[in-house]
């Protein structure tokens, strides 16, 4: 099987995975109301790579059937600007909106079998073999994987990983004749109803942990055991005219609970080495995913500031503070587009052939977009003022009595009321619905807090300079003037 469609997509999503949305089991992806929207989104992520093969697709490196860009492992300068386009592609989709379409794990996965020498550390060499398998496989099926990588808070007083007694931190529990058993729990599987695997991998390196805590591995999502707890649903219904982005780009976050999971012997990538799993992420995940990320990020910014601008065309909003605000948006997009640029322009070789793009500068915008999103937020809602609120339904605007009245009263600059009711629809949907909120939450802890990313370019950044320049003043010889020279006695 190569690149699939969207129709094999969706009847891949036929399976018996134990998935809860409220309190309901759900029976079918495909058909319940509070998923249908996002798995039909997701299937037309499936037919984008077909529409534009140029730019989406390339042959196996093996087999030479058509594959997703996004399953490369970049081998030099060439293959970084390959891959953005289709990386892009898949970005403006859902224009940002998603975080977790099927490319994040595949750039992912590409990464971990480029850099397989990290993963073959301490022991491991089964483990890494595992993981190269696998990576093939994933790329040849086109399988949509999602990962859950965090492990549940629950009483940070007894530490993150307690020991001593059976602990709720997803952990090994024995041996099986085809390969352990976990049990445990994990957080945040975004995805989780639509996709076809699970994913564990280490999300961050524990070095105060038991070593049953250091797995990672894949299993379909119907594997026994296995269950999966949804958030509140905030995909409000299929309408696309008054729900625009919410009626599909809900892509779900779930709770994973691993109810003595058996896990087989071939699909473990590391089995209580907690030397591997503390080392694994530090050198080149950083380089090689923050790609994918910050394209995305780069295309949710720019639909920002061309959505803003658009609200205040259409009633002829001109103020200085209103450019003001308009001009924030357009520096935040700007500084993510140069960032992307920067980091591709000065890829590298990163070892064992893997080439990935230059992480300062996507470390740096990492740390600023937690601050940038919640502000973009803001300034749309302040733009867009009572006229948020002021948006007939497709009801009303069919309504052949109401219908004069709103042309009538409820226009803007060269705008009719259904293109403004649909325009502020749109905004309000993005920053203001249940979806706008859980995408701003999203965005503040995604990939670590604010906090967390602005000590890690402290960290990581390169003082070479910066200390050179400090330097030239302290470590210079200085002449006293005379006036500072202690005073000679008279004689």
């Amino acid at each position: 099987m190569a690149a699939r469609t969207g129709q094999e997509f969706l009847r891949g999503l036929r399976d018996r995975r134990e998935l809860w949305v409220g309190g309901e089991k759900v029976h079918s992806m495909v058909e319940h109301p509070a998923l249908a929207g996002a798995a039909h989104a997701l299937a037309e992520v499936f037919d984008l790579q077909h529409k534009h093969a140029d730019d989406c697709l390339m042959p196996d490196p093996e087999t030479g059937e058509p594959i997703n860009v996004s399953h490369m492992i970049p081998g030099c300068h060439e293959d970084i600007h390959r891959r953005h386009r289709g990386l892009e592609r898949t970005a403006e989709y859902s224009v940002g909106l998603m975080g977790r379409t099927p490319d994040y794990m595949n750039v992912t996965f590409a990464g971990f079998a480029g850099r397989h020498d990290e993963w073959a550390a301490d022991g491991n060499e089964q483990g890494a073999d595992n993981l190269v398998r696998y990576q093939k496989k994933l790329r040849r099926e086109d399988i949509s994987l999602t990962h859950t990588i965090v492990h549940s808070t629950v009483n940070l007083a007894k530490g993150k990983y307690p020991v001593g007694f059976d602990p709720v931190q997803l952990h090994k529990v024995e041996e099986t004749a085809h390969g352990i058993i976990v049990r445990g729990s994990r957080v945040l599987a975004t995805l989780a109803p639509f996709a076809d695997e699970l994913a564990v991998y280490p999300g961050a390196p524990m070095p105060d942990a038991a070593p049953e805590h250091a797995l990672s591995f894949c299993i379909p999502m119907d594997t026994p055991g296995l269950k999966f707890i949804c958030r509140d649903s905030v995909s409000v219904n299929t309408n696309r005219f008054e729900h625009p982005l919410s009626s599909r780009f809900d892509e779900q976050d779930a709770f994973v609970i691993f109810d003595d999971v058996e896990v087989p012997r071939e699909r473990l990538f590391i089995d209580a080495n907690l030397a591997v799993y503390n080392s694994v992420m530090k050198a080149t995940w950083w380089p090689n995913i923050m790609q994918q990320t910050m394209i995305r990020a780069q295309t949710k910014l720019e639909f920002a500031h061309g959505l803003t601008a658009r609200m205040a065309e259409a009633i002829n909003l001109a103020q200085p503070q209103t450019q003001q605000m308009l001009g924030e948006i357009a520096m935040f997009a700007e500084f993510a587009r140069a960032s992307v640029y920067a980091a591709e322009q000065a890829a590298h070789h990163y070892g064992n052939g893997l080439w990935c793009c230059d992480v300062r500068p996507l470390i740096a915008l990492r740390a600023a977009l937690p601050t940038w999103f919640p502000r973009v937020n803001e300034i749309i809602r302040l733009i867009g003022s009572h006229n948020l609120l002021t948006t007939p339904s497709r009801a009303a605007l069919a309504d052949e009595a109401l219908r004069p009245l709103i042309d009538r009263y409820l226009v803007g600059t060269d705008i009719d009321a259904e293109r403004r009711s649909r325009l502020f629809r749109l905004a309000w949907d993005f920053a203001g619905t249940a979806l706008g909120s859980r995408n701003e939450q999203y965005e503040r802890f995604y990939l670590g807090s604010s906090g967390r990313n602005l000590g890690m370019a402290h960290m990581l950044a390169d003082r070479t300079r910066a200390n050179r320049l400090v330097d030239r003043f302290l470590l210079e010889e200085l002449d006293e003037p005379a006036a500072l020279q202690p005073a000679v006695a008279a004689s």
